[in-house]
């Protein structure tokens, strides 16, 4: 068996970026930049009114001056003439402050009667104005490689880029092998159950940014995986669910080689998840997770994200650790690195986690309301309640 960090660094060894296409500004948000945004306009690209109120020269910014209103500007249409003494504009925010006034008296500290308005004796001191180019300039730019959030996506938009290169997102094949297992919604006999790990796996590769599909289920045969495996062929990544350990019916090992695979590694020295298996398979890469749900998804969240990550040209590595306040004693640890689900909760200092009293690997219940995976090194000594220990966040916790 080979550590968590040697597993992980064989499989991002295993994998390359699958290249890039363009795509529409409206199609971006959630997608992996490839290459830099750069802004091709200043923003504002005026000195723009931040309220609604009157432009003015500050000269004449004075607590019961009486104005001449010469004109309105709303935004989107900029009012041509220019501010002399005495004279004030209507003005509606976003809108191209004119040129001689360098202040914006906001309308509440105004009285207006007809085209005169009196200042009022409480005056902001701000000017209200926003400078052409306060948010930014020309050759500004939004680098990359980074995934898009809703507002990269709108500063994109007002730098005036309709178009964006992005990664490509890979293309993953998922395969659940086994007799005893049908799809939701069919009928299973009393010796078979439900598939689930697909379902939940191929959620994970979508919330990547990939594309996910769900191959028929390889049963028990020599023949079923291999035409399974042939379905997969055109997949960057291929995930094989199950059928890695060395059971009797255990075959994805032995027909995946006979099909030509590299294998790189196999076992790991971790719980849940020994029996995981990684190689290269034709032009792509395959990762063989365990069986138990429990496993299969751990896995998925120490593996297969970060290769994803890696396909799409994202920086690589294992996943931050963070580091929380035991709530409870725990006893010395094994040989193999434990990832232990647990609940974790808002403390004073740190926040506090909790491992579920079952850690059994096929109990999705318990994996549902974890929102944390304790973790533990392999021989780590006996741990009491307030310790200080590693955790990888699955999702946010309470506030």
């Amino acid at each position: 068996m080979i550590s968590v960090e040697e597993a992980l660094a064989t499989c991002l060894a295993l994998v390359r970026p699958v290249g890039t296409e363009t795509v529409p500004l409206a199609d971006a948000g959630g997608r992996v930049l490839s290459s830099s945004v750069i802004a091709r306009r200043d923003q504002p690209p005026f000195a723009a009114s931040a309220m609604d109120g009157y432009a003015l020269r500050l000269d004449d910014r004075v607590s019961g001056a009486v104005l001449q209103v010469v004109g309105e500007a709303p935004a989107g249409r900029a009012w041509a003439g220019g501010i002399g003494p005495g004279e004030a504009l209507r003005i509606f925010t976003g809108a191209p402050v004119p040129e001689g006034a360098d202040c914006v008296v906001i309308q509440e500290d105004v009285t207006r009667a007809g085209d005169r308005i009196t200042l009022g004796d409480r005056l902001e001191q701000g000017d209200n104005i926003r400078p052409a180019g306060a948010d930014f300039r020309i050759g500004a730019r939004i680098e990359a490689p980074r995934r898009l959030s809703p507002a990269d996506v709108a500063l994109a938009a007002s730098m005036n880029v309709p178009l964006l290169e992005v990664s490509r997102r890979p293309e993953v094949a998922l395969i659940a092998t086994g007799d005893e297992l049908v799809s939701p919604g069919e009928h299973p006999r009393p010796d078979q159950i439900v598939a689930s790990n697909s379902y939940g796996l191929k959620a994970m590769v979508e919330a990547e940014g990939a594309r996910a599909r769900l191959l028929p289920i390889a049963r028990d045969t020599r023949e079923s995986l291999e035409q399974v495996l042939r379905l997969a062929a055109d997949a960057d990544l291929v995930v094989t669910i199950g059928g890695a350990s060395v059971g009797d019916h255990d075959l994805v090992g032995s027909v995946a080689a006979g099909m030509g695979l590299e294998r790189a590694f196999y076992k790991v020295a971790m719980r849940p998840g020994k029996p995981l298996m990684a190689g290269r398979l034709g032009q792509a890469v395959l990762l063989g997770l365990p069986g138990n749900p429990v496993s299969s998804m751990v896995c998925g969240e120490l593996f297969l994200v970060p290769m994803l990550r890696a396909m799409m040209a994202l920086p690589t590595g294992a996943r931050r650790r963070m580091r929380a306040r035991l709530g409870c004693h725990l006893p010395e640890n094994g040989p193999r690195a434990h990832y232990m689900r647990a609940e974790l909760v808002p403390g004073p200092d740190f926040p506090e986690i909790t491992p579920y009293d079952s850690q059994d690997s096929s109990l999705l219940t318990v994996l549902a309301q974890a929102n944390a995976l304790l973790v533990r090194a392999p021989h780590d000594g006996a741990l009491r309640r307030g310790d200080l220990v590693d955790y990888l966040p699955m999702v946010p916790f309470p506030s």
